[in-house]
C-alpha cells in the first residue's frame, strides 16, 4: 500500500477506547492528552490525514475534531503553521510543603556553592572536541559497532587504552586483559562478586559505598590504617581470610598522601604469598602538580595487582566509563560475570573516547585541566596563607582536593558554620571506616576541583568564613 502508516511524520498515541463514537472517543482522547500536560503547549499536532491513517479512521473524522477543539480553545490553527496545543495560563497547583526531614533539599536549602569531593568541575567538559571526536568515530565505526556490544568493551578503545596507560601510568597491560565498565563501582562489584568469600581490606579512611559495594557482593571488610605514609600495608600478612586489598596508591582518598614504596613493596609481597590481588583504584592519577607522577602500583606485578581507572575525574561522571586491566586469572571469571546480564557502556562513547585519546585530545585536555585545577589549589593556600594562616593544608601536591587541618573537636561546629555560609564541605571524619580505631584528627576535605572559574572566588571568601579565628 502506498499510503502505508509507515510513510508520515509525527507520532501521537491517543487511546479510543470508552463510550461513545469515533469522533467522541478522538475528542475525549486529545483533550485528556492536552488537560494532563502530555501535549504541552505549543507542541505541534500530526496533519489530519496522518493522525487518521496512524488510528486507522476517515480523515473527515480527525478534521472535524480538530476543528472542534480550536473553537473550544484547547488548539489553534494557522495556515502554514499546522496545528499545534493553544498556549494558554496553566491552573497554579499548590506548592507542597517543605519536608520536615529525609530526602533531597528544596531548592531554597540547597547550598550556594560546592567544595564536597567526588566531582571534578564539569563545567569544563571539552564539548567541541568531543563532539568532533565523535563524528570522526562514526564515520569509521563499523556497522557490527551498532550492535550489542561484548562484556569486554570495544577493542578500539582496549588498543587505545593499553597504550595511553603504558605511557602515562606505567601500567603493563595488553588489549585482551583490559575489560571496559559502566564506572568503578561497577568495576568493583563484579571483581568482589569473581572473589567469591572473605574478606577485603580497605583504608580505614575512604569512601562508604565502596564498602557498601563489597559487602553486597558477600565479602567483609576489614580496615588497614592510614597514617603520613598511607595505608599500613604491612598490616596485611597478620590479617585471616583476606582475598584483597583495595587501595589508592597514587594519592590515598581523602587524606592526599601517596603510598610509601615500603608500604607499596608490602603490599605487592603480600599478594605474592598468599596468592591474593591489590585492588588499585586510581581515580585521579593523572593530576599531579609539584612533584613527580607517581606511576601505577600495577607495573609492580600484572599478575596480583588489578588496575581500576575512570574518565569519571578526567572528563565527566555522566559517560559512565571505566576500565579494569586484570591478571590472567580474573579474565574469564569476570567476564562470565559481567555477560549475564550486567550492564553494558555504550560502544559509541567507547569508540569516540579512543578517538579522543587516540587524536591526541585527552592528553591536550589533561594539560589543560592540571593548569586550572593548580591555579585554584594555589589560590586556596594563598588565601589560607593571608587570613588563615594557623590552619594547616595537606594533601595537595596532586589531585581535585586538599585537607586542612583543625583544632581538635572543632569539625562539626565548623561545618555547622560552612552550612551558614551556603557552602556543601565535608569532614575528615565523613570517611572513616567506622570500624577503624577511633581517631582524633579533624579536618575539612576541600574539593577545589568541583566548581566552576567563576564562581571560585566567592567559594574561599564563604569557606574562609567558616574557618576558625586564630589565636
Amino acid at each position: 500500500m502506498e499510503n502505508s502508516w509507515a510513510t508520515f511524520g509525527r507520532d501521537l498515541h491517543l487511546d479510543l477506547t470508552g463510550p461513545g463514537g469515533l469522533r467522541t472517543a478522538l475528542l475525549r482522547a486529545l483533550r485528556d492528552a492536552v488537560r494532563s500536560g502530555r501535549l504541552a503547549p505549543g507542541t505541534r499536532l500530526p496533519s489530519s490525514r496522518s493522525l487518521a491513517v496512524d488510528l486507522g479512521i476517515a480523515r473527515n473524522t480527525v478534521a472535524d475534531a480538530y476543528a472542534e477543539l480550536v473553537a473550544e480553545g484547547w488548539l489553534s490553527a494557522r495556515q502554514g503553521s499546522g496545528t499545534r496545543v493553544a498556549e494558554r495560563v496553566l491552573p497554579r497547583t499548590t506548592p507542597a510543603a517543605p519536608r520536615a526531614s529525609g530526602g533531597p533539599a528544596g531548592r531554597a536549602d540547597r547550598p550556594r556553592f560546592d567544595l564536597t569531593p567526588g566531582t571534578p568541575d564539569v563545567s569544563a567538559f571539552p564539548r567541541t572536541a568531543w563532539l568532533a571526536a565523535a563524528r570522526r568515530a562514526l564515520t569509521a565505526a563499523p556497522s557490527e559497532a551498532f550492535g550489542y556490544t561484548t562484556p569486554n568493551g570495544r577493542p578500539e578503545l582496549h588498543t587505545v587504552l593499553a597504550d595511553y596507560l603504558a605511557r602515562a601510568r606505567g601500567v603493563r597491560a595488553d588489549p585482551g586483559r583490559i575489560v571496559v565498565c559502566a564506572g568503578f563501582m561497577q568495576g568493583l562489584a563484579l571483581l568482589c562478586r569473581a572473589l567469591g568469600t572473605g574478606r577485603i581490606a580497605v583504608e580505614s579512611y575512604g569512601l562508604d559505598f565502596h564498602r557498601a559495594v563489597i559487602a553486597r557482593a558477600g565479602l567483609g571488610t576489614v580496615p588497614l590504617l592510614v597514617d603520613e605514609r598511607g595505608a599500613r600495608t604491612e598490616e596485611l600478612t597478620g590479617l585471616d581470610d583476606v582475598r584483597a586489598a583495595l587501595l589508592t596508591p597514587a594519592h590515598q582518598f581523602p587524606t592526599g598522601v601517596p603510598l610509601h614504596p615500603d608500604r607499596r613493596a608490602a603490599a605487592v609481597n603480600w599478594a605474592r604469598a598468599t596468592g591474593g590481588f591489590i585492588l588499585e583504584d586510581d581515580y585521579d592519577g593523572e593530576f599531579r602538580y609539584d612533584r613527580q607522577p607517581v606511576g601505577a602500583l600495577q607495573g609492580l606485578d600484572p599478575d596480583h595487582v588489578v588496575y581500576l581507572g575512570t574518565a569519571s575525574k578526567s572528563l565527566a561522571p555522566a559517560l559512565r566509563l571505566a576500565w579494569m586491566v586484570l591478571p590472567d586469572r580474573l579474565v574469564d571469571p569476570v567476564l562470565a560475570l559481567k555477560g549475564t546480564g550486567e550492564w553494558q557502556s555504550g560502544a559509541l562513547d567507547q569508540l569516540t573516547l579512543a578517538e579522543f585519546m587516540s587524536s591526541g585530545a585527552y592528553d591536550r585536555h589533561l594539560r589543560g585541566m592540571r593548569l586550572r585545577y593548580r591555579r585554584r589549589r594555589d589560590q586556596l593556600v594563598a588565601a589560607l596563607a593571608d587570613h588563615a594562616p594557623h590552619v594547616h593544608v595537606s594533601g595537595i601536591a596532586a589531585g581535585l582536593h586538599a585537607v586542612l587541618e583543625l583544632p581538635p573537636g572543632t569539625e562539626q561546629s565548623i561545618l555547622q558554620g560552612a552550612r551558614w555560609q551556603g557552602l556543601a564541605l565535608e569532614g575528615l571524619s565523613r570517611f572513616r571506616d567506622p570500624a577503624a580505631p577511633p581517631a582524633s584528627r579533624d579536618a575539612l576535605v576541600v574539593a577545589y576541583g568541583t566548581p566552576p572559574d567563576h564562581s571560585f572566588a566567592g567559594v574561599l571568601d564563604a569557606l574562609l568564613r567558616a574557618l576558625p579565628a586564630g589565636e
